[in-house]
């Protein structure tokens, strides 16, 4: 604090709401989620399935759906170990209102295209 300042500057509380979707709203960990719905996968299967994503970003955004709590990582005793991600029961119930989600946008993609051509039209 300066001197001669008294007032101290209050605490702002984190928002929760923004603090999870901070976790669950990156394009990532939404793509991540709804594949490891199908079942556990390894890091390499992972690679090949989310496209676009690079082996840094990947290893970034399984730990921190693993802090979370969303996904578990096991490692099995192997020459060289191999590991195995699977959601974890939390996972599980984000997973389902993410496929909603990934439904909606499935279903709702060529409009949405429609609505940012008009759009871009209207604006350049």
């Amino acid at each position: 604090m300066a001197p001669g300042n008294t007032r101290e500057t209050p605490q702002v509380e984190p928002c929760p709401v923004r603090d999870v979707l901070e976790r669950v709203g990156d394009k990532w960990s939404v793509l991540l989620v709804v594949h490891l719905r199908a079942g556990p996968a390894r890091f390499s299967a992972l690679l090949r399935a989310v496209d676009g994503i690079s082996r840094r970003m990947l290893t970034r955004t399984l730990r921190l759906l693993e802090r979370d709590g969303l996904v578990a990582r096991e490692v099995f005793p192997t020459t060289p170990p191999s590991v195995e991600y699977s959601l974890t029961e939390l996972g599980r119930a984000l997973a389902e209102p993410l496929d909603a989600l990934s439904e909606w946008a499935m279903t709702h993609r060529a409009r949405v295209e429609d609505a940012r051509l008009r759009y871009d039209a209207m604006h350049a």
